[in-house]
């Protein structure tokens, strides 16, 4: 398969979109519906996900789209459904916007064969990465964070614990530490039977920005990747961090936009 843009999104809808775990956590269940692939019980929100709608247009999109609300209303959950750009038909935003869905903000999807990436780039002075699976590192990312977000940590530390737990192999966690202080954070996932690894996390402490370790902890992530052999490695892209990316040799391929839904309050 050739590895330009068009190629890389080919490989991506065909392989990591509605990608299934073989092992998940316990409480966790993955449902089918149609074309949709909904997951319930992990974290606090659900997900529904699709490599695309088989068609569904009008009403029948209009009913598929209120099954879903009316299943995760039941369950009193917020949900998310994960709209890419290149998603049929054009007026699917238009629909889950009237649904009672609210965008969140956008982030672009970068792909790289592993092969081409600049692998080499080393942690500053002062910084050390670590690989970690107890509780109390995984405590230390989610204040993390809540510290560059302002909040959201949320369960993360749980959702994380549940996922290691369920399917060590599959999630590699690595952090970036001064001294004691975890200044950067970020997970790498192997996604069983592709081609693909996947980086999630990368928020780094405001005062710890441009020295290199982000850069860093994506290269030392590129590198369990390819000694995985994996093929390709995979980003949900945020403005701040694209730009880093694509100097390593990610290329965009499409933008990807969480439309959510939450019980009404009260």
């Amino acid at each position: 398969m050739a590895d330009d843009a068009a190629g890389l999104l080919r490989a991506y809808d065909a392989q990591v979109r509605a990608h299934v775990p073989d092992r998940l956590p316990d409480g966790v269940r993955v449902e089918r519906d149609g074309p949709l692939v909904r997951m319930v019980g992990f974290g606090g929100r659900g997900m529904i996900e699709y490599r695309d709608l088989g068609g569904a247009d009008g009403h029948e999109l209009d009913r598929l789209i209120a099954r879903q609300v009316r299943i995760f209303a039941a369950r009193g959950e917020s949900f998310e459904w994960k709209l890419h750009a290149h998603d049929r038909p054009a007026d699917l935003p238009e629909r889950l916007r009237a649904a009672g869905f609210v965008p969140e903000d956008v982030e672009t999807v970068v792909i790289a064969p592993v092969a081409v990436l600049s692998v080499s780039a080393s942690a500053p002075a002062g910084v050390v990465l670590r690989e970690v699976s107890d509780r109390i590192d995984l405590e230390r990312i989610a204040e993390l964070e809540v510290a560059v977000w302002h909040g959201g940590g949320g369960s993360l530390a749980d959702d994380l614990e549940q996922e290691l737990a369920a399917d060590p192999d599959g999630l590699t966690i690595v952090v970036a530490e001064a001294g004691d202080v975890v200044v950067c954070a970020g997970w790498v996932r192997f996604p069983s039977e592709t081609e693909f690894a996947t980086l999630w996390g990368g928020a780094t402490l405001p005062g710890w920005r441009g020295r290199g370790i982000y850069r860093a902890l994506v290269a030392h992530r590129a590198r369990l990747a390819a000694e995985r052999g994996r093929r390709y490695l995979e980003v949900d892209a945020s403005d701040d961090s694209r730009p880093i990316l694509e100097r390593l040799g990610f290329v965009p391929v499409t933008t990807t936009t969480p439309f959510v839904w939450s019980p009404p309050s009260g």
